[in-house]
């Protein structure tokens, strides 16, 4: 099948396709016209790739997973333990991203804070000097 086949039974746009493919992620054929031309077994590589980038893994990391990305469940996977490497390293950083972020949104909540009070300080329009 070509790309726009693929890219539609997989709800993958075909940037994405291409993108998979130059990181090593999918491999493809080549038409007498030059054209990709993938097989059926791609379907199910291209939804296993799009579902662990959802989940926060990188493409170094579903790389990584290379082995593991034709089977329809990780649980047959040959080497869990690298698997599970990969998954705690990822859910590390997205962690520490976590942390980070709630910090930066309590910096954030003590500026508002600051700033509301130095609203209510402000004369409104009726009390404001000069006005009658």
């Amino acid at each position: 099948m070509r790309i726009g086949e693929l890219s539609r039974r997989t709800g993958v746009s075909r940037r994405s396709l291409r993108y998979y493919e130059q990181n090593g992620l999918l491999r493809s054929g080549r038409s007498a016209n030059g054209w990709r031309e993938y097989d059926e077994s791609c379907i199910g590589r291209v939804r296993k790739i799009a579902d662990l980038l959802r989940r926060g893994l990188t493409m170094e990391g579903i790389g990584q997973l290379d082995a593991c990305l034709d089977l329809s469940d990780m649980d047959t996977c040959d080497d869990p333990g690298h698997a599970l490497e990969i998954y705690r390293a990822r859910l590390a950083v997205l962690d520490d991203r976590l942390e980070r972020l709630h910090e930066h949104r309590t910096n954030l909540m003590e500026t508002l804070g600051e700033l509301e009070v130095a609203q209510s300080r402000v004369p409104g329009p009726a009390t404001a000097p000069g006005r009658v």
